[in-house]
């Protein structure tokens, strides 16, 4: 995340932002694949969320990390905030969520690794602090005022703006974790039909990945509150976005909605500033009132659009947001969803003809109902969502096929896909698996799932 003070030059211009993004084309035999998961710290004692000081606190788990395994301390006014390593980092969520950032990867199976050395460093660092983490899309016990609050100056600003445009943002920043996957494309219209692919099966995978159905310590009536809570966010960044659907879209069509939408905070000297709500166009032409005359930078850029929190996002690549965190057995069956499919041309083109006759009124319908409803979300064609997931699996697992990409025992990337085709042959998400286990073997109690829902300090062995 760029959050370097940079010296101005030359006024920007659109063209320039546009050849920013139009930088990330790549031909198809550099393409890769990044992970990203979040995750809830919580104390082995008392379940409480892990403060940021204090001796077994997220400030000693980074130093703890940096000093045993060469990972690079990134400080914002003199405190940790992030480690760095090659191409991946360890970074904070406003209520202290750990989120490991991936190195893009040639294949799932490289992925895995990385998320298993991952998982084996912070397992040995926790078992000393007496902590661990919860992979689950929502903080199912502990209430916002429980939450610690990190020490990084974009929240500051962040928690002051956000409540202004959604009741349920700063249950968002402090209360909701989750897994995504970023990927290439090869040119403008590739990133087009791959945005609105990734687009319209976003809530397809919601429902697969729902895993946030408590809140405050009971149950919340949705299975994806964590989906349910971004819906309330912030109209003018989060969501689905329905122009990605019409004719002429591409990166300048982007790059409109990225320059018309508020800022967030301004970065200079080391300090977050209030944007005052100022969309960034105006920053670019030097009109921002806090700083007249001064005009935005690449740099600005950059920050600026990691605060765009649309359900597929484009940078350089594109993320797709979609899914609730989970546990370690399941945390890349989601890269290996996009990869099956997005990475080859039979797989994006079938499930393309499932989804492209959809207008924006089902596509509307269809995102406000899955976080309640996941799987049983109506689709048109009186079809709900896990008949779609028993379509458009089978094209995942074939795309994974066609790349051929072993592991040391003879696997392909297929076995990724396992959580998913049960979650859909089942038909129950494991949102409702921890429904049926709250109302029988937790006795209406949500602390089992602390246990239960506990990052192993390793993957279960590949293959």
């Amino acid at each position: 995340m760029p959050e370097q003070d940079e010296m101005p030059g030359q006024p920007l211009g659109k063209d320039a932002l546009i050849a920013w993004m139009e930088q990330g084309c790549k031909p198809s035999r550099e393409w890769r694949i990044g992970t990203e998961h979040e995750k809830f710290g919580f104390d082995k004692h008392d379940l409480r969320p892990i403060p940021y000081e204090g001796p077994n606190g997220i400030e000693t788990l980074l130093t703890g990390m940096a000093g045993r395994f060469g990972w690079e301390i990134e400080l914002e006014q003199g405190r940790p905030i992030a480690l760095k390593k090659d191409r991946a980092a360890i970074t904070l969520e406003p209520g202290g969520q750990v989120e490991l950032s991936g190195a893009p990867m040639k294949d799932i199976h490289a992925a895995w690794q990385e998320i298993d050395d991952h998982l084996h460093q912070l397992g040995q660092v926790c078992r000393e602090l007496g902590v661990a983490f919860l992979g689950i899309g929502a903080q199912p016990l502990w209430p916002f005022e429980a939450i610690p609050w990190m020490p990084k100056g974009r929240y500051r600003a962040m928690r002051a703006y956000l409540p202004t445009r959604g009741h349920l943002s700063l249950d968002m920043m402090a209360r909701t974790a989750t897994v995504q996957a970023n990927l290439d494309f090869g040119d403008e219209a590739d990133m087009v039909r791959k945005f609105r692919l990734a687009l319209a099966l976003q809530p397809l995978v919601t429902a697969l990945f729902a895993n946030s159905p408590f809140m405050d310590g009971k149950p919340t009536g949705f299975l994806s509150h964590r989906a349910w809570i971004w819906r309330h966010t912030d109209p003018d960044r989060c969501g689905w976005l329905p122009f990605v659907f019409e004719a002429g879209f591409g990166f300048e069509r982007y790059v409109e909605y990225a320059l018309d939408t508020p800022m967030l905070f301004i970065h200079r000297d080391k300090t977050y500033r209030d944007a005052g709500g100022v969309p960034f166009r105006a920053f670019l032409e030097g009109r921002h009132p806090a700083l007249p005359g001064v005009h935005a930078t690449l740099s600005d850029w950059e920050t600026h659009l990691t605060t765009l929190f649309p359900d597929v996002r484009l940078k350089r690549y594109l993320e797709t947001r979609g899914a609730d965190a989970g546990n370690s057995a399941t945390l890349c069956a989601l890269p290996a969803f996009w990869k099956g499919i997005l990475y080859h041309e039979d797989a994006i083109s079938a499930c393309w003809e499932l989804v492209k006759d959809w207008g924006h009124e089902e596509r509307a319908a269809i995102h406000a109902e899955v976080p309640r409803l996941a799987l049983q979300t109506p689709i048109p064609g009186h079809r709900t969502l896990r008949d779609l997931a028993l379509e458009v699996l089978p094209h995942a697992k074939a795309g994974l096929a066609a790349h051929s990409r072993l592991n040391a025992k003879g696997c392909d990337e297929t076995m990724f896909l396992k959580p998913l085709f049960a979650t859909a042959a089942s038909g129950v998400t494991p949102a409702e698996r921890m429904l049926e286990a709250y109302r029988q073997r937790w006795g209406g109690r949500v602390e089992p799932v602390f246990v239960e829902q506990e990052f192993e300090t390793f993957l279960a062995e590949c293959g």
